[in-house]
């Protein structure tokens, strides 16, 4: 293993407890530790601001080599940006609304245990549907992943969208606890490998935990040009490198 390898990381239930704070002693293994021996980055569903706050800061997140936010539509180098596609620009207006319209009157008749608020986050490249509402709770947050196990609110949710907009032209992931993203076909977590396949062809290492068939982690895992691996949590991926880098 050498710098010409780069291990990039998913974020949620791999390098941080569900939209929770990393660990110090995660963040000080990745930086301190793998980054001497291989190049690192972030790869998420989420916005910058929501990296930021999990890696403690954005002087945190600009230690790492690169990090692609919203899969990559937002991507940084170093700590400065790179690049940004937008949704509106590939939707346009009337599919965006016509698809945001149709999303809130589905959760406006589903019957669930509590609802909230922020049930539609636009993002630059993603729109995050959520049907309890990110403005959910710890408690609230932890009851709806467990109902929705038994429910599969999410994965019926989906399942409407494609067949009352089978047009519309997006492709739609669960990720974390709560909700599912919904972007352009092709804009999944693989859309970050333009920006670093040629340099690190054939030593691009990838950590994820929803790396199943619907997971937001599964494209990625699966691509040719990259060597996947499935983690359970932080610990896991600790161990899983530990393993990796110290053959």
């Amino acid at each position: 293993m050498s710098r010409s390898t780069i291990c990039l990381f998913d974020v949620d239930g791999t390098v941080t407890d569900p939209r929770q704070p990393i660990d110090p002693s995660v963040r000080l293994y990745l930086i301190d530790k793998l980054k001497k021996k291989s190049l690192i980055g972030l790869v998420s569903g989420s916005d910058i601001s929501k990296i930021d706050e999990q890696l403690g800061g954005p002087e945190h997140t600009a230690q790492f080599d690169y990090v692609f936010s919203e899969n990559g539509l937002v991507a940084f180098k170093n700590g400065t940006e790179l690049k940004r596609q937008t949704i509106v620009d590939y939707l346009g207006e009337e599919k965006l609304q016509t698809f945001i319209n149709f999303a809130l009157n589905y959760m406006s008749k589903i019957q669930l245990p509590v609802k909230r608020g922020n049930f539609v986050e636009f993002r630059t490249g993603m729109i995050n549907i959520s049907p309890v509402g990110r403005s959910c709770s710890k408690i609230e947050r932890d009851s709806f992943e467990e109902y929705d196990k038994i429910h599969n609110i999410r994965k019926k949710f989906i399942e409407s969208i494609k067949e009352n907009l089978p047009d519309i032209g997006l492709t739609y992931s669960i990720g974390g606890q709560i909700s599912f993203d919904c972007f352009p076909i092709g804009w999944d977590k693989r859309f970050c490998l333009r920006y670093i396949e040629d340099e690190f062809k054939g030593n691009i290492h990838f950590f994820g935990d929803k790396t199943f068939v619907g997971g937001n982690d599964h494209e990625i895992f699966n691509d040719p040009r990259v060597i996947g691996h499935t983690v359970i949590n932080p610990r896991d991926t600790i161990m899983q490198l530990n393993n990796l880098f110290n053959k």
